[in-house]
């Protein structure tokens, strides 16, 4: 799009009365700190390291389906279900059962705590790169950089 094609738009927009676009802003006479937009990416590196820890310790303790496994593979659990169900026991059956449900759950829960943890580390990293590009794009005239408040000038 042109420079003039775009003047030409926001002229149309102007005439008909169109909604305007407005940016969030603190109130005249400031409040904050500088005003400009503050994202702090340890944040998000912090929350993604606790949810790598919380995927491992699960992965590490809630396994009852291998927990005490013998010769056949099967945990202790899924063994004694078996032997217990072997046996005519009614409990056998519904404790193999209630095995294959936990390790599913748990299952669940280790990939979206995984996914959360990929996630955020992504966004992390993602967001670095935007910031250093954003940050080389937006200049001022004498090639400092260009505070948020300064470019909001252009948008009303």
């Amino acid at each position: 799009m042109a420079w003039e094609e775009w003047e030409q738009l926001k002229a149309d927009a102007a005439r008909r009365g169109s909604a305007h676009m407005r940016l969030d802003q603190l109130p005249a006479g400031g409040g904050g700190v500088g005003g400009d937009l503050v994202v702090h990416q340890d944040d998000l590196g912090a929350v993604g390291h606790e949810a790598y820890i919380l995927h491992d310790q699960l992965r590490q303790r809630v396994d009852i389906a291998g927990a005490g496994s013998g010769r056949s593979g099967s945990g202790s659990t899924t063994q004694a279900g078996e032997e217990l169900k072997g046996s005519g026991f009614a409990m056998g059956p519904a404790l193999v059962t209630t095995v294959s449900v936990w390790t599913s759950q748990v299952k669940s829960v280790l990939q979206a705590v995984a996914h959360i943890s990929n996630h955020l580390d992504y966004s992390k990293k993602l967001h670095a790169q935007d910031d250093t590009q954003i940050s080389a794009e937006i200049r001022g005239r004498d090639g400092s950089a260009m505070s948020v408040s300064s470019l909001s000038r252009y948008f009303h």
